[in-house]
């Protein structure tokens, strides 16, 4: 199942706000019983909660990339089910994997491809990649909202998670439920954009 979170805010530097972090992610404990990890640095903070499916040693997350210009980090949930395949284009452009992961096939497309990662992907996944070379957050989700995304915009950034909790788990966020998320509730019905937490 798996469980991710993170925090931009273009206004100040994260690392020093770890105990939040950890708060955040934490509230993801049952998604993810296996391991847990956190990266910050500069504007933006990933945490990651894993149950461990596929290369159980080697998908810890989140999953950095070094690049001249920069760092590239990714938290991901989910499956990619044509990660084989799209491992074998990406080592033919020249790509060096150092696990058996469907994350760094995912990270690996993002470092090719850019956005239209998405595009290449067939499988359940929601993932969120910060892109250190331009100071850009990528929030993306499977077209069928299989995998679980909630954002919540900020002054200066953006909260999200798998789950409302680790957004609410962050003092930020107000925990607000208006009439359209009543409507969720008690309707039983999933409007794209909505949830019951304003």
């Amino acid at each position: 199942m798996c469980g991710i979170t993170g925090w931009v805010s273009y206004d100040r530097d994260l690392r020093a706000e770890g105990a939040t972090l950890d708060a955040m992610t934490e509230t993801m404990s049952c998604r993810g019983p296996d391991d847990r990890g956190v990266w910050a640095e500069g504007p933006a903070a990933l945490g990651h909660r894993r149950l461990a499916i596929i290369d159980l040693p080697g998908g810890r997350q989140p999953m950095t990339a070094a690049t001249p210009h920069g760092t590239v980090a990714l938290v991901y949930s989910g499956e990619t089910y044509n990660f084989t395949e799209l491992r074998r284009e990406l080592a033919g452009r020249g790509h060096h994997f150092t696990t058996d992961s469907d994350t760094e096939v995912v990270l690996r497309g993002y470092l090719e491809w850019g956005d239209a990662v998405a595009e290449r992907l067939n499988g359940m996944y929601a993932f969120a990649v910060w892109d250190g070379r331009a100071d850009k957050l990528v929030m993306i989700r499977d077209r069928m909202g299989i995998k679980p995304f909630y954002f919540y915009p900020t002054p200066d950034g953006v909260l999200f998670g798998s789950e409302p909790k680790a957004v609410l788990a962050n003092p930020l966020a107000a925990a607000r439920v208006r009439l359209d998320g009543l409507r969720e509730l008690f309707t039983m019905v999933k409007t794209p954009g909505h949830a019951v937490w304003d």
